[in-house]
C-alpha cells in the first residue's frame, strides 16, 4: 500500500492532537486534480482551536514542509490540500504493481484476526429468487475483500431449514406429490406444491391444521416426517450449490436454522439464569423495553423456538468454534429491529463479543412489477435472470465482434459480470431499480465497460508483444486497440515486470522519466488509491466503494487512451506508456475478481 493516507495523518496529528486514525477516516479526494490528490477538512478542528476552518487550514499549509511523497501543499478555503510527487509515483508504485503483479492490492492489516460472513440464506424447497442476488452477491465480494485485506474469513450459510413452511410441504406431498418431477426438478416443483398449498388452504382451510400437525411430528422426530424433509433439504441444498458455482461463489458452511435445534433448550436455560426471560400465557419473552426494544418472544406457549433463539444459539455456537474478531450478518434493511434485539439479548446474556457483531443492512431490488410474493407464485427466479444477461451479452457479442473466440465463456464472464457489479456499484443500503439497458450498457457505468477497457489493454499488450517477436505491425489495419488472438497479455506483464527492474537498477530507481501528460499523472494517481479503496470497503462494509473506484480508473485509461498513442509513439516512450498500461491492466483485473467478476482479455 503507498504511504500517502499514512504520511498526512502521521504529520497532522503532530500539529492538530487528532489520533492518526482520526485524521485518516477525514482525508478526502477533492473533485478537481488542481485541488490536490487529498484534502482534509478543517470544520473538525474549528471548535477545539477556536478559530475559522479557513484560517486552520492557511496556518497548517504554513506548517508542513515537502517530502518524498508530496511536492506541496496549499490551503483552499476551509481544506488542506496536499500534492503527490509525480515521478515517485512513476519510479515507485509502477514496479510495485507489475512485480507483485496478482498480490498487488493486497494486505496483511487483517492478520491474525477472524471474520465470519453470514450470507445469502435461501430457504429450502424454494427457488434461488432475484430478491437473494443482494445479500448473497455483497456477502461474497466482502469475504473477498476481507481476504484481502489479510483477514481469516469464514463465509456461512445460514440456510433456512426449518419452520412450519415444511409441515405445509409434507402436507401438500402427501396430498398430490408426485415422484418422477421432485427427482426432476426438485426446488422447482417444490416451490410448485408450496404454492399449490396456499392456493388450496384458501378452499380447505384444515390443511392449516394439518400443516401444523406434521411440523410438530417432525420436530419430535417423526421418521417419515423426518426422511421427507431430509430429502427436502438435500435435494435443495443441490441445486443451490449447481447455482453457486455458476456464479463463482463457494461457503465455509452450510450449517441452517435445523443444526441449531440440539442447542436451544441450553440457550433458553442460559437467558432464564441472566433473568432476562418472564412468562406470559406460557410462552417466554424477553423484556427489552428498558434498552428502547420491544419485547422478544423466545419461546410460544406450545414450546416452539422462534428465529432470534435459533440465531442466539448460532451465534454462541459460532464464537465456540471459531472465536471471531467480527460477525457480520449480511441481511436486508427490514430485519434491523431483529438484529437490534438479537445483538442486545447477546450482551446481556453476558457475551462481551456481542459488540462486535454487526448488521450489513441493504435495500430491496426491484423490477418492474414491484416486489415479489413466493407464497403467490409471483416470484423472479435468480438463474432466469442469470441465464438472461448472458443470452443478451452472447448477442451483443454477436453483433459487435461475431470473430471472438469463445464467445459462450466471454458471453458468460460478461453476463453473470453484469448482473453482480449491477447490484454493486450501488450504495447497498439503498433499493436498486433492476434495468437490463443499464446493466449490459457497454458505455455505462457497468462491468462491460470496465471489462472491455481491460479486453482493449490487452489486446495493445499482445500486439506489441507479437511486434517485439518480430511479427506483423503493432498498429495493423483494425488499429492499435483491436483484438488479436492469443494470451501475450500475461507474458507481457513478466516482461514489463523483468523490464523495470532491469530499469531500475540501471537508473538507480528513475524509471519511466518520459511520463508527464497531465493524462498520464491522473492514471498513475488513480492507480496509488487502489488498496486504500479495499481498505475503505472493508471498513465500511461496502464493496460499492471498490466498484466506483474501478469505474473511475476505467475512465482515466480511456482517456488516456484516446489522447496518449501507445504504439505508434517513438520507441521510448512508448515502452513507458506500455508498462503505465500493463499496470492498469493488472489493477482492474485484480479489483474485478475481488468483486467476484472475471475480467476476459477479449470481447
Amino acid at each position: 500500500m503507498m504511504p500517502f493516507r499514512k504520511e498526512i495523518a502521521f504529520r497532522l496529528a503532530a500539529l492538530t492532537g487528532l489520533t492518526e486514525a482520526e485524521i485518516e477516516t477525514c482525508l478526502e479526494i477533492p473533485p478537481e486534480a488542481a485541488l490536490g490528490d487529498y484534502a482534509f477538512p478543517c470544520f473538525i478542528l474549528a471548535k477545539r482551536l477556536k478559530k475559522s476552518p479557513q484560517a486552520i487550514a492557511a496556518e497548517l499549509a504554513g506548517s508542513i514542509e515537502p517530502c518524498e511523497y508530496f511536492e506541496r501543499t496549499a490551503n483552499a478555503g476551509p481544506y488542506l490540500n496536499f500534492y503527490l510527487r509525480r515521478a515517485y509515483l512513476f519510479a515507485k508504485l509502477l514496479p510495485q504493481i507489475l512485480r507483485e503483479g496478482p498480490a498487488y492490492g493486497r494486505s496483511m492489516e487483517g492478520e491474525g484476526r477472524t471474520v465470519l460472513v453470514d450470507y445469502s440464506a435461501p430457504n429450502i424447497a424454494k427457488p434461488f429468487s432475484v430478491g437473494h442476488l443482494r445479500s448473497t452477491v455483497i456477502g461474497s465480494a466482502l469475504c473477498r475483500l476481507y481476504r484481502a485485506c489479510g483477514y481469516k474469513t469464514v463465509g456461512i450459510n445460514h440456510l433456512g431449514d426449518w419452520g412450519t413452511q415444511f409441515g405445509k410441504l409434507i402436507t401438500a406431498y402427501r396430498r398430490w406429490g408426485e415422484e418422477g418431477r421432485l427427482a426432476g426438478e426438485p426446488v422447482q416443483y417444490l416451490y410448485h406444491l408450496y404454492v399449490r398449498f396456499h392456493q388450496e388452504a384458501v378452499k380447505e382451510p384444515q390443511l392449516e391444521d394439518e400443516a401444523r400437525s406434521w411440523f410438530r411430528r417432525l420436530e419430535t422426530g417423526d421418521p417419515e416426517a423426518r426422511e421427507l424433509w431430509g430429502r427436502f433439504r438435500d435435494l435443495s441444498l443441490a441445486d443451490f450449490q449447481r447455482l453457486y458455482r455458476y456464479l463463482g461463489i463457494s461457503f465455509d458452511s452450510y450449517m441452517g436454522e435445523s443444526d441449531y435445534n440440539d442447542r436451544l433448550t441450553g440457550t433458553i436455560e442460559l437467558a432464564r439464569t441472566r433473568g432476562l426471560l418472564m412468562e406470559s400465557e406460557g410462552a417466554l419473552v424477553a423484556d427489552l423495553e428498558p434498552y428502547g426494544l420491544p419485547a422478544c418472544l423466545l419461546r410460544k406457549k406450545d414450546g416452539a423456538a422462534l428465529y432470534i433463539t435459533r440465531d442466539l444459539a448460532a451465534a454462541i455456537y459460532r464464537h465456540e468454534t471459531f472465536a471471531f474478531d467480527r460477525m457480520l450478518y449480511v441481511v436486508g434493511a427490514e430485519q434491523t429491529l431483529h438484529f437490534q434485539q438479537l445483538f442486545k439479548l447477546l450482551e446481556l446474556m453476558g457475551f462481551d463479543w456481542a459488540q462486535s457483531c454487526l448488521h450489513v443492512p441493504f435495500g430491496l431490488i426491484h423490477f418492474q412489477d414491484g416486489r415479489m410474493s413466493t407464497r403467490e407464485g409471483k416470484v423472479i427466479f435468480l438463474e432466469e435472470v442469470l441465464q438472461k444477461a448472458v443470452e443478451l451479452a452472447r448477442e451483443i457479442i454477436e453483433e459487435k465482434n461475431p470473430g471472438l473466440r469463445e464467445k459462450d465463456r466471454v458471453a458468460q464472464a460478461v453476463g453473470l459480470g453484469a448482473v453482480i457489479f449491477g447490484d454493486l456499484i450501488n450504495d447497498r443500503i439503498k433499493d436498486v431499480e433492476f434495468d437490463w439497458d443499464k446493466v449490459l450498457d457497454f458505455a455505462g457505468e457497468t462491468a462491460p465497460y470496465i471489462q472491455y477497457s481491460h479486453a482493449r489493454i490487452c489486446s495493445i499488450l499482445r500486439r506489441a508483444a507479437e511486434k517485439n517477436k518480430g511479427g506483423s505491425s503493432a498498429a495493423g489495419p483494425a488499429g492499435e486497440g483491436a483484438p488479436l488472438p492469443g494470451d501475450a497479455a500475461q507474458d507481457w506483464d513478466l516482461t514489463c515486470r523483468q523490464h523495470i527492474c532491469d530499469t531500475n537498477r540501471a537508473a538507480q530507481g528513475q524509471a519511466l522519466t518520459l511520463l508527464g501528460e497531465p493524462e498520464e499523472e491522473a492514471l498513475v494517481i488513480t492507480m496509488s488509491r487502489f488498496s486504500e479503496e479495499i481498505s475503505r470497503a472493508v471498513r465500511d462494509n461496502r464493496p460499492s466503494c471498490l466498484a466506483r473506484y474501478l469505474l473511475e480508473l476505467a475512465r482515466s485509461f480511456n482517456k488516456f487512451y484516446h489522447n496518449c498513442p501507445v504504439l505508434t509513439a517513438a520507441e521510448k516512450l512508448r515502452e513507458e506508456r506500455l508498462m503505465l498500461v500493463a499496470g492498469v491492466r493488472i489493477v482492474l483485473e485484480n479489483g474485478l475478481a475481488m468483486l467476484g467478476i472475471e475480467a476476459p482479455q477479449e470481447m
